[in-house]
């Protein structure tokens, strides 16, 4: 009989936890530089209506976001938006290692309705748009140089879903040399428990996990909310 599969559940959110991550020097707050850049994060509609089979209901994530949006216009910060999306020949093939694990984002088809951004959010010409292929928004896209080329200090992230996308933007973020802000209330994920783990992770190692007013606040007047 094969070996059961550790329940990775146990204490996750517990004392002992907490302790260990304290331990070993995890935690500190995250700078608030005086130019950041807003990142959205796969709000397409293929992950916010339920309808599809990627996606859940984010009605909430969505109107956060366009909180969020709206303070970054009012403070002249840039709002940078993310979608998956994939050629007939990626869809159909066999190329891309990811979609032989998560077959499912095969409806993410380059066209479809599935790749639309949400339509409920604010979304302007004059803002960037990055067309992936994986979880981070960073991987083979041109993100870093547009953050870089925009001279941004710090990321603001949101979108979905929580544990996939928003998680590896996020590190990549960290890696590619920006502090890292993920916006709790505006992040959505298809079940509670991925949400819940991926923001404890995220705060715990790579980002400042913030609620919406604090993000809000800091979009709107970055050089007044920036930490220096």
């Amino acid at each position: 009989m094969a070996d059961a599969e550790p329940d990775t559940r146990a204490g996750l959110h517990g004392p002992d936890t907490d302790a260990a991550l304290a331990r070993a020097g995890f935690g500190a707050a995250v700078p608030r530089g005086p130019r950041p850049a807003l990142v959205v994060v796969d709000l397409t509609r293929g992950f916010t209506e339920p309808a599809f089979p990627s996606g859940s209901d984010l009605t909430a994530e969505v109107d956060a976001t366009n909180r969020l949006v709206a303070a970054a216009r009012a403070g002249g910060v840039p709002v940078l938006w993310t979608v998956i999306a994939y050629t007939p020949a990626e869809a159909d093939g066999d190329a891309l290692a990811w979609l032989r694990k998560a077959p499912g984002m095969r409806a993410l088809r380059e066209g479809s309705d599935a790749v639309a951004l949400d339509p409920r959010l604010d979304r302007r010409d004059g803002d960037h748009l990055v067309v992936k292929k994986g979880a981070s928004a960073f991987h083979g896209s041109a993100l870093a140089g547009l953050l870089a080329g925009l001279h941004v200090d710090t990321a603001v992230v949101c979108g979905a879903t929580t544990s996939g996308c928003v998680r590896a933007t996020a590190v990549d973020a960290v890696q590619s040399g920006f502090d890292t802000l993920v916006v709790a209330d505006a992040c959505g994920d298809r079940a509670r428990g991925p949400h819940d783990a991926a923001l404890y992770d995220l705060q715990a190692k790579y980002a400042d996990v913030v609620a919406l007013d604090d993000a809000v606040a800091y979009l709107d007047d970055p050089f007044r909310k920036a930490e220096r």
